[in-house]
């Protein structure tokens, strides 16, 4: 069912207040980022772009887009699945709307469903899998003072949900509105995968402030059913240990592909978590795609002199035999002097990219000229 008629409760000067109260914590959020061996990596920001830019390509029924995480393409390598937080900043995201947050797109842009609508907080990663259901993430459970402002709220977010493509709720990973430890709970989940050959679930954790001391980085695996296997790495900068694993996929040899965002490196596991090589050219990166000759498309949408000095945000595209980036995309172009690019990013049959905008809304398509 489409949402219409969505009410924009968030004034400009509602927004300007919010935005000032967040700045504390998101500048403590974007700490300097990287490992002994990433700083030492000098910063790839050129190369080929061979892509026009289709900004404002997807267009949601009846309300304007809130800041979108993730994109997926469908099983038929055509359509094209995204989620979106409601709401034009950061919080509160979906709490207090029943705006649906999970979007299909045919080829053109247009929304043709829509669903989840009173079930997220956060909205964040996005998997289609190989019987064309729709796994997201909810990246966030609501805080103290987001109950003082939207009671009744607390059952919810902190989860995996995995939908059918009509939206009817198929399973749930995690306890709504809980962080903690599997198999009773997850801690923020960014991103989720699963194995094409057995159907094991593959959770990335988490997004909690890199400078929490307490900080949980990790992999949690469970079976088809839901039944959890075991923990992949831990909080860490050495191989196989995380910050922030932003996303996941698999590459032909099926081997375990990890966004590790903050330590500034592409890690390359086994399904069991061995550790097998990292990249480290590819910059800050926050979504990743993989197509069957295993090319890489990153999405660096955070690199800044503060967190990863002399790194430009942009698509970067490789080469996973070699770990070489060969395209260079770079950002939009914005009043903000490090510009825009999107976070998830997700590739067609045809060979066409699309990032998911959190900063600018939307998603954005780049074809191949």
């Amino acid at each position: 069912m489409f949402v219409s008629g969505y009410t924009r409760f968030w004034l400009p000067v509602v927004s300007v207040v919010v935005c000032l109260a967040l700045r504390g914590s998101t500048l403590q959020a974007q700490a300097r980022g990287g490992t002994p061996q990433t700083d030492k990596v000098q910063s790839v920001n050129n190369g080929a772009n061979p892509y026009r830019v289709i900004r404002d390509w997807a267009h949601i029924e009846g309300r304007a887009w809130g800041g979108s995480n993730g994109v997926a393409v469908d099983r038929d390598g055509k359509t094209v699945w995204a989620t979106d937080r409601c709401s034009p900043g950061p919080v509160p995201g979906c709490l207090g709307t029943k705006a649906n947050p999970v979007h299909h797109f045919d080829e053109s842009g247009k929304e043709i469903g829509s669903f989840g609508g009173g079930m997220f907080v956060w909205p964040h990663g996005i998997h289609v899998d190989r019987d064309g259901n729709v796994w997201v993430t909810d990246a966030r459970a609501p805080g103290t003072d987001d109950l003082k402002k939207f009671p009744g709220e607390q059952n919810k977010g902190s989860v995996v949900v995995k939908f059918s493509p009509e939206g009817k709720v198929l399973m749930t990973l995690g306890k709504p509105g809980m962080r903690g430890n599997p198999p009773e709970a997850l801690t923020e989940p960014t991103d989720v995968l699963t194995d094409p050959g057995n159907g094991d679930v593959y959770v990335a954790e988490s997004h909690t402030d890199v400078t929490d001391p307490n900080l949980v980085g990790r992999i949690s695996v469970f079976n088809k059913n839901g039944k959890f296997l075991r923990t992949i790495g831990k909080t860490g900068t050495g191989p196989g240990e995380f910050r922030t694993p932003h996303a996941l996929e698999f590459d032909s040899k099926g081997q375990l592909i990890v966004a590790d965002r903050h330590n500034h490196r592409i890690q390359i596991l086994t399904k069991d978590g061995k550790f097998i090589r990292e990249y480290d050219d590819f910059g800050r990166t926050s979504g990743l795609a993989i197509d069957k000759n295993d090319i890489i498309y990153t999405a660096d949408s955070e690199s800044t002199e503060r967190v990863h000095p002399g790194w430009l945000r942009g698509i970067r595209i490789g080469s996973l035999k070699d770990g070489k980036v060969t395209v260079f995309i770079p950002a939009h172009k914005t009043d903000a002097p490090d510009g825009a690019m999107g976070e998830g990013i997700a590739i067609d049959a045809a060979g066409n990219i699309y990032t998911a905008e959190a900063t600018l809304r939307g998603v954005t398509k780049y074809v191949r000229n």
